[in-house]
């Protein structure tokens, strides 16, 4: 991964990959960009092979669509390509489904895309963000709710790490009352 570093200038393939699938998202849901990706999108120096995406909780059909415009435009899902079993299966269950682009010898990475499953996913929705700083075209989680997130309930070396640079990146404008808010509803809700 060490080919899509960010460049002043250029997008990287990973940026190109994330707007591209963004843009037809959008046409059909409500979506939120989190985790890893928000980090790198700072400019954070990381590999990711998965970009995490939650989505507003839509009826079948309107799935259908969006998973058929997806396929449309040059993306494969890798569970499945039968939308019914992806909607029944793995999103009303609450398990991600991924997709990648549709090309043979295609690596990594992948949209890894999961219904939101309780209050937090949907608050994040409602406040989504644009940053103007990553130069990117999509809408992503409050940074407090990313930090809130890698701090309280994903906790692996790399999330405490990521949170570490957004804390930095965004440090004139962080408000720790949020944050602590988002950790206290993330202790009620998701680790019960």
């Amino acid at each position: 991964m060490k080919n899509l570093k960010r460049k002043v200038d250029d997008k990287t393939l990973l940026d190109k990959f994330v707007e591209d699938f963004c843009k037809i998202i959008e046409k059909h849901v409500k979506y939120i960009v989190c985790s890893g990706f928000v980090a790198i999108a700072h400019g954070r120096t990381r590999g990711t092979e998965d970009i995490d995406m939650i989505i507003e909780k839509i009826p079948e059909e309107r799935f259908i669509l969006m998973h058929n415009d997806l396929i449309k435009n040059g993306f494969a899902c890798m569970q499945s390509d039968n939308p019914d079993k992806l909607y029944e299966d793995y999103l009303l269950k609450n398990n991600s489904i991924r997709y990648v682009i549709d090309e043979e010898g295609y690596f990594p990475p992948e949209m890894e895309i999961k219904f939101a499953k309780d209050i937090l996913d949907e608050e994040q929705i409602k406040e989504r963000v644009k940053f103007p700083l990553t130069k990117l075209d999509i809408y992503f989680s409050s940074i407090e709710s990313n930090i809130a997130f890698k701090e309280e309930y994903l906790k692996s070396e790399k999330d405490i790490e990521d949170a570490k640079h957004l804390r930095i990146v965004y440090e004139d404008v962080i408000d720790e009352n949020k944050i602590n808010e988002i950790k206290d509803k993330i202790r009620k809700i998701k680790l019960q």
